[in-house]
């Protein structure tokens, strides 16, 4: 499928992406030796309170530096894939784009090079930055490597591993992934040019522990579940944060949680402990998780901006006692 020898030519690329990660990797291609020769992106959509037409951050990337944007709402479309192979591209780079039917991905001569936020077969999925920090990970990564008819599943070209911090977030480790992904990105094309780019398929990659998965995230599956532990709530509302934030029902509404810690000081309750139990704790609010406290340092409580736990707490005045939340 690659070339064993050098091509002594630059690439010609077609990029696939939407969202600002994908940006920061077209913006690292365009600074490489490889052609960009098109972008293809999602349509304009509506947004903001005028629902005025808005271009996707790619593609406005694109019309700056010049290149063709092609946005089809239907990627089997035959005008579509027709115009695609008008581009007469080498590969395909897809950074945080919708699945690509066959049609589209086994076209260019090279394929399609995929980046994924983890160190693949690991956390296959649409979430993988944020399950990396639920799943109290000390180690996850980038992976680029080559579609196949099932998502996640084609043969690794190469990796490159990131350390997550104790206090890491959704929106640090994204930043960190993201630094090392679009360096990775261009160093596959440097080794496919050069013609040393290998494969190797997943079913032959070690991996530490079990196979976890990374879906999609949704009303569901953000919710605490107070009886999974306080690190687990913890690096739950770590990871979902800042979007798209966990979140749990109290008898003041539903809220938002931003920012959670194991608290410095030890809470003491003389009563009966149940699980979702709030207490106030020196100007904080820490919640019983069934195996230790965790204190809530930043919520968003419903139609109101963020806040401290303490400040929520000194908001609800004579209604900020002890109560329970629903586990």
């Amino acid at each position: 499928m690659f070339p064993t020898q050098p091509l002594q030519r630059p690439l010609r690329v077609v990029f696939f992406g939407t969202p600002e990660f994908a940006v920061r990797c077209m913006e690292e291609v365009l600074m490489s030796q490889h052609i960009l020769v098109g972008v293809v992106t999602a349509p304009d959509r509506k947004a903001g309170r005028g629902q005025q037409l808005q271009q996707s951050a790619v593609k406005s990337i694109a019309i700056k530096a010049g290149l063709p944007v092609l946005q089809p709402l239907n990627l089997k479309d035959d005008a579509f894939n027709d115009a695609l192979a008008q581009w007469n591209a080498d590969l395909f780079l897809v950074v945080a784009f919708r699945m690509l039917p066959e049609r589209v991905w086994s076209a260019p001569p090279f394929g399609t090079i995929n980046l994924h936020a983890s160190l693949l077969p690991q956390l296959r999925g649409a979430a993988p930055i944020q399950w990396a920090i639920r799943y109290g990970f000390k180690t996850t990564g980038v992976t680029t490597f080559s579609l196949q008819h099932q998502i996640d599943t084609g043969d690794i070209l190469k990796q490159a591993s990131v350390h997550l911090d104790p206090d890491e977030n959704g929106s640090t480790l994204h930043d960190k992934l993201l630094e090392r992904g679009k360096v990775l990105l261009v160093e596959t094309l440097e080794d496919l040019a050069k013609g040393v780019l290998k494969s190797t398929p997943q079913s032959q990659q070690d991996i530490d522990g079990p196979s976890l998965h990374a879906p999609k995230l949704n009303r569901q599956n953000t919710r605490i579940e107070w009886s999974q532990g306080v690190e687990n709530v913890k690096n739950t509302i770590n990871g979902l944060s800042p979007f798209p934030k966990a979140w749990t029902p109290t008898p003041f509404g539903d809220i938002k949680l931003i920012k959670a810690s194991i608290p410095q000081t030890l809470v003491h309750y003389e009563h009966t402990v149940e699980l979702g139990l709030a207490v106030p704790h020196h100007n904080h609010l820490c919640i019983w998780c069934g195996d230790g406290w965790v204190q809530i340092d930043e919520l968003t409580p419903p139609g109101k901006r963020s806040m401290t736990g303490g400040e929520w707490l000194n908001g609800l005045n004579e209604q900020a006692g002890i109560w329970g939340i629903d586990p």
